[in-house]
């Protein structure tokens, strides 16, 4: 995702220490098991990615499960972490193991001699696992265009970005659908996410410094670029499919980001507005989405660009949503 140089870089620190748009042994935090794999009876749900993967919050914050504890519940399924906080479309099939803080902390299977792709393909390739893997959700991408936002015009840079990203995201989901194949997973699915567009948070915070032309351009990088790429990596297979968190509407008055329109000229916005308690009654709606479903507009944690507890639900309901129509 997008950020202001500034930004980029505390964000860098945190998941150093502990993120899309936030990367040598691997952790194990609170209910990480040793090991690729776990035997079990019950149906099996893997999830791989980034920081929103392992439903990543500042330290200070407190501690969520994220989107796949939330599918993991509704759906009945033993989760299987694999996700890697500061991950990258490239340093999934690069990166050996996952610092230090940057795991799940629930329900993390360490992979500390090869990289997060391997580790999935070996535990679905277990005999132990055979027929047992009925979900794999990824969430990546956004680390790649991090970059961009040094740009005075983050469009281009974002375009070209996306090469990358169709090239490797398409590799992988090919990967898992021959994996899931070959180990009698014939029901499961493969299930892609994409992010909010927190860079819409720049409308409004912090006060007296907004950036509302940065807030514009970030919609047509979204819905113009990286989520249609996205949408075809992840589709290019029978079993894929794509959770479009961007444009999902968050309440009766809101379609995403796509919530009315902005000149990505001026910044001006055009649509329906609310009043945003601490900034200005008159926000555009899909800015009070971002800054009630993330940390990015919170004065404590500006540009922050994580889901909070009520964020990560609302994804996971849009997963599961989606699993019932498939």
């Amino acid at each position: 995702m997008f950020r202001r140089p500034s930004i980029l870089l505390a964000l860098l620190g945190v998941v150093v220490i502990g993120a899309v748009v936030g990367v040598v042994g691997a952790t194990t935090g609170s209910g990480a098991r040793t090991g690729s794999s776990t035997p079990t009876a019950q149906p099996v749900y893997i999830s791989m990615g980034d920081s929103y993967s392992v439903g990543y919050q500042n330290p200070t914050l407190g501690t969520t499960s994220g989107f796949t504890g939330y599918v993991a519940t509704r759906e009945r399924l033993q989760l299987e972490n694999f996700g890697c906080g500061g991950a990258t479309t490239t340093s999934l099939f690069t990166q050996t193991g996952c610092p230090v803080g940057s795991s799940a902390s629930t329900h993390g299977v360490p992979y500390p001699t090869t990289d997060q792709v391997d580790a999935v393909l070996g535990y679905i390739g277990d005999k132990a696992n055979f027929g047992k893997v009925t979900l794999v959700t990824v969430s990546i991408g956004g680390n790649d265009v991090t970059s961009c936002v040094r740009d005075a015009n983050p469009v281009p840079c974002v375009e070209a970005a996306t090469v990358t990203i169709r090239t490797n995201v398409t590799d992988l989901v090919k990967r898992l659908d021959a994996a899931l194949s070959a180990n009698g997973d014939t029901r499961a699915h493969v299930v892609g996410t994409t992010y909010p567009d927190v860079v819409l948070g720049d409308y409004v915070a912090p006060v007296g410094f907004t950036h509302p032309q940065l807030a514009a351009l970030s919609t047509l990088a979204f819905d113009d670029f990286l989520n249609p790429t996205l949408r075809a990596a992840y589709t290019s297979v029978a079993r894929g499919a794509f959770v479009d968190v961007t444009n999902a509407p968050y309440g009766p008055a809101t379609a995403g980001d796509d919530t009315g329109s902005f000149n990505a000229t001026t910044g001006a916005y055009a649509g329906p507005t609310v009043d945003l308690p601490g900034f200005s009654r008159t926000t555009p709606v899909p800015v009070a989405e971002v800054c009630t479903l993330t940390w990015y507009c919170n004065p404590r944690t500006f540009g922050d660009i994580h889901a909070n507890t009520k964020g990560y639900a609302f994804i996971g309901s849009l997963v599961v949503t989606k699993l019932a129509s498939l």
